[in-house]
């Protein structure tokens, strides 16, 4: 089973132990860590959204234009933006970029962040229109005739696109959330399933569930897993890294005035990242949860740490459980990815190779 890179591409430098001192989108670091991730062999790169963050559509769109390769995970939540507008907006892209697209379905969990842009939704009703939202962008991209639609949140005439994407049958669709409304949405939808870097357990339980809801559409699904990994020379240099991560996040967050315990997130999936962190700092085999703890989790704030070769045994962990993306981030990000794609990423590649070979002649 081929295994995909995903990275991050942030609009500026900043991290939980960076804080931005420049402008807000940094077009320079914009354009040099695109080009990192393409030269340490990323398939693709995230760029995120958020209610106050810079659009995520056309910060790729400047990414796109000074790479060749390297594919874009663009963060989207429905809602925002008519899902046929949606449609056209990213299949646009995706020509634009040669079939380098694909989207990543954000609905959303806190209520006070969607209220940001005007969304006053319940989180069950949110996860509704999203499954809505789904069926038209997929019908827009697919349908070579005018559809109507008529449901509880979209109400669409004669809709068509005359733009098309490159990709067929249509752009991938990845999927982020945890909770109880999201499971269904992501069975009847999504091409890869979303989990940040939770333990084994979690992980196993989480893809079970997600494969059954997906077989209620007669559909099978991939799986992507968001870790932070902590590479050094040795792993007491990794881990000594790793404890400095976690003092330099408290110190910029006491400084910001930002909690540092007792959080209480109001989504399923930073709550499950929180149960990690109280089982230990240290789990499974080398996956830690020091800056979720501190950080309620905010994001993807887990990681494994050690050398590459030991983090690569621990991702392997995971490949083996079904998790054949991994989106991985570092907290010196420009530095890291390049880390990364110089000491990890095709170690691991090498290690899948190897052991799928073996699948092979084991069956045969």
């Amino acid at each position: 089973m081929p295994v995909e890179f995903i990275g991050y591409i942030g609009v500026n430098g900043a991290s939980e132990i960076h804080p931005n001192t420049g402008p807000v989108i940094d077009v320079a670091y914009v354009e040099t860590i695109a080009k990192a991730h393409e030269a340490g062999g990323f398939d693709r790169a995230l760029v995120a959204f958020g209610s106050t963050s810079p659009e995520s559509q056309l910060v790729v769109a400047h990414a796109a234009s000074v790479t060749r390769k390297l594919g874009f995970m663009i963060a989207h939540r429905p809602g925002f933006t008519a899902p046929t507008v949606a449609a056209r907006q990213l299949a646009t892209l995706d020509v634009f970029s040669g079939g380098r697209i694909a989207v990543h379905i954000i609905t959303g969990g806190a209520d006070d962040e969607m209220k940001k842009d005007g969304d006053h939704l319940s989180k069950a009703e949110r996860y509704a229109r999203t499954d809505e939202y789904l069926d038209i962008l997929k019908q827009e991209w697919t349908s070579e005739a005018p559809f109507d639609h008529k449901g509880r949140y979209y109400n669409v005439v004669q809709a068509f696109g005359a733009v098309k994407p490159v990709q067929a049958p249509h752009i991938p669709i990845y999927f982020g959330g945890s909770s109880e409304e999201a499971i269904p949405v992501a069975g009847k939808h999504a091409d890869i399933y979303a989990l940040w870097g939770e333990t084994q357990a979690q992980v196993r339980e989480t893809i079970a569930r997600v494969r059954a809801a997906a077989a209620r559409h007669g559909r099978q699904i991939r799986f992507s897993l968001s870790l932070r990994p902590v590479l050094a020379d040795t792993e007491e240099a990794a881990w000594k890294r790793a404890d400095d991560i976690v003092a330099r996040t408290i110190a910029l967050r006491e400084k910001a005035g930002l909690k540092i315990s007792g959080h209480a997130p109001p989504n399923a999936g930073s709550q499950r990242l929180l149960d990690a962190a109280a089982q230990g700092s240290r789990l499974d085999k080398r996956l830690w949860t020091g800056v979720a703890a501190a950080t309620g989790a905010s994001g993807n704030s887990t990681g494994l740490v050690g050398t590459p070769e030991q983090v690569a045994d621990a991702l392997l962990d995971y490949y083996d459980l079904g998790v054949s993306t991994f989106l991985i981030r570092g907290f010196d990000p420009l530095d890291d990815a390049i880390a990364y794609g110089r000491d990890l990423i095709p170690l691991v590649r090498e290690r899948v190779a190897e052991r799928d070979i073996r699948r092979v002649r084991a069956a045969s």
